[in-house]
């Protein structure tokens, strides 16, 4: 009984697809491209659907910046069961539509006629927050809507999944305020606190290094999904705050390592469960 968890390598955007021991499908925002492929129209939601996956059961869209929404018009094509986004006014989407490229325009168009159909609540057999239905991983998902919505970055979703004593943190584009305001509450600092591996927010950027946050997370290894040009990266800060984990080429190299990103790794993916003993796992492997 595993989780694997695939970062994909989507140029400076984030895509994140995670299939549970029960085969239940999960992604978590929409980028696209491919550095390792060159192939900067490749598509996480259309590789899944060539793969096999007819539907996906639960899609998280962090905050509607182009970067994490630009798979978007594909959404459908695995026609997902239940959507989880930020509570932000229609006119903040608006904005955002009105100062994008030409090609861009439907994509926020496609976003406001998304999340007016997705309502929650949802069905109890489609609760991603029953572990139950996700083969006894354990989902939690935290944002705060206490920040100024000029800076949609703060509205970003946290989702913290648990499974078999191992835990991963995935954050959107989270800044000061969002972490300021998230570390007042009890629940936020419990879930997150001591994990294996954290998604780093805002791609590494110092302007999501909020240094609090980081220490209560204590992750074992920090991934970064980020581009080629990043000339404000905090890589360093999270491999001074990373206890270090072995991770595995596909070449079969091991090597110890306390921060790996998109940019310099490729794909990233990360298995964690039980093994055929019984015994508790984590796996993670790089190109």
């Amino acid at each position: 009984m595993e989780v694997t968890v695939v970062f994909w390598d989507v140029q400076h955007g984030n895509a994140v697809y995670i299939n549970t021991p029960n085969d239940r499908h999960i992604v978590i925002d929409l980028g696209t491209g491919s550095y390792e492929k060159s192939d900067f129209e490749f598509s996480p939601l259309l590789h899944l659907k060539k793969r096999g996956i007819e539907q996906l059961d639960y899609v998280i869209i962090t905050h509607p910046h182009l970067d994490h929404i630009d798979d978007i018009l594909n959404f459908y094509k695995l026609s997902p069961k239940v959507l989880t986004k930020p509570d932000l006014d229609e006119d903040v989407i608006i904005d955002l539509m009105e100062k994008a490229n030409e090609e861009d325009k439907p994509k926020f168009e496609e976003y406001l006629r998304i999340i007016k159909k997705y309502i929650w609540p949802v069905s109890p057999q489609d609760d991603p927050y029953r572990p139950e239905n996700y083969g006894g991983v354990v989902i939690k998902d935290f944002n705060t809507s206490e920040c100024s919505p000029s800076n949609i970055n703060n509205y970003s979703i946290i989702t913290v999944m648990s499974f078999a004593g191992k835990k991963i943190v995935f954050t959107g584009d989270n800044e000061s305020c969002s972490f300021n305001k998230l570390l007042e509450r009890e629940d936020f600092k419990k879930a997150i606190e001591n994990a294996d591996i954290l998604l780093a927010p805002h791609h590494g950027r110092k302007s999501g290094f909020h240094s609090e946050f980081v220490n209560l997370v204590n992750p074992k290894l920090t991934v970064i999904s980020d581009g080629r040009f990043c000339d404000t990266s905090a890589s360093p800060r999270y491999s001074e705050k990373s206890r270090g984990l072995w991770v595995k080429r596909r070449n079969g190299e091991r090597e110890k390592r306390y921060c790996v990103t998109t940019r310099n790794d490729g794909v990233i993916v990360v298995k964690f469960g039980y093994n055929k003993q019984e015994e508790t796992f984590l796996e993670v492997i790089i190109d």
